[in-house]
């Protein structure tokens, strides 16, 4: 069972749901800071979070613990509402940002929306980040996006997993799409977190969780599961993709769901590498039907529905 979670001071963990990831903001007299900014169209409301908790004090510091778009699709949104906001990204990505290589930062391989933002300092394994006056050291996380970065408060055992852990899984392992073996990578990263033996576990998605040892069993349990039967992790890939599209639209229409899938290179490799025997309508209709089935979505009228 999960013990009642209890933050320090100043610390505060928002839980935005699956479109957007979660935020940590960090929140002194001098200095505020944050974690992961969402995805884009809920810029309004993280500011709107953010207005709340700073009462009027200025943003002064963002980090990035990957670039997926649910991470730092708000980057830009809380740049232009605080101008002198400085950016930090993970130190292998910072010149891709710079040239702005979509393909290099996953947004057209996924058929993500990200809009542009400026970084303005790189961060990496070993270093120390001090966020609001408190360090936290920076950790590798490969598995899910050979990028993203762990941050560990080592005075209050709190660990920012991302999306290399979360109470009940981890998300999708994007490098598994392109034809790298990468499942190693999760089981390495999950050992690290066992390693670090954090009280606390703020994950990318879902709530805070202080049940380390479920959730790494779960989590092995679920990467082994996927390691012996890679196609069902394309499977439940194709699937987050198209549920990821369907969260920010809420309601689309089955026509332009296969016009988008057709564009989405990592979708035409999942039908490439591991549904070659079929044609790529019906193995999208065949995720779709997935997504009904396990209620995450319904048709109706020919459109798709989020739910």
């Amino acid at each position: 069972m999960n013990s009642p979670v209890q933050l320090p001071n100043g610390m505060h963990f928002l839980e935005r749901g699956w479109l957007s990831s979660n935020n940590l903001v960090l929140t002194t007299q001098d200095e505020s800071s944050m974690v992961d900014s969402g995805f884009w169209s809920h810029s309004t409301q993280t500011i709107q979070l953010l207005g709340t908790l700073l009462k009027g004090r200025p943003l002064n510091t963002l980090v990035n613990t990957h670039l997926h778009s649910d991470h730092c699709g708000g980057n830009a949104a809380l740049q232009a509402a605080w101008p002198e906001l400085r950016i930090g990204v993970g130190s292998s990505q910072f010149q891709s940002l710079l040239s702005w290589n979509t393909s290099e930062l996953s947004y057209a391989v996924t058929g993500q929306h990200c809009p542009r933002f400026k970084p303005h300092f790189a961060y990496s394994p070993s270093d120390t980040l001090l966020l609001s006056g408190m360090p936290w050291l920076v950790y590798a996380g490969g598995g899910h996006d050979p990028h993203s970065l762990l941050l560990f408060q080592e005075e209050h055992k709190i660990l920012i997993t991302a999306d290399a852990l979360w109470q009940n899984g981890f998300g999708v392992v994007f490098p598994e799409l392109e034809g790298v073996s990468a499942f190693q990578d999760v089981l390495e990263t999950l050992d690290l977190i066992e390693s670090l033996n954090p009280s606390v576990c703020l994950p990318g998605h879902g709530p805070m969780f202080s049940d380390l040892d479920s959730s790494l069993k779960t989590a092995r349990s679920r990467c082994q599961y996927f390691m012996a039967n890679p196609q069902k992790h394309a499977t439940y890939a194709a699937k987050v993709l198209i549920k990821y599209r369907l969260l920010e639209l809420q309601e689309w229409r089955l026509n332009e769901v296969m016009s988008w899938a057709s564009a989405v290179p990592y979708l035409n490799r999942i039908k490439t590498d591991y549904f070659s025997n079929i044609q790529f309508d019906t193995m999208i209709q065949e995720m779709i039907q997935g997504l009904v089935d396990s209620n995450a979505a319904r048709v109706e009228d020919q459109k798709l529905y989020n739910i």
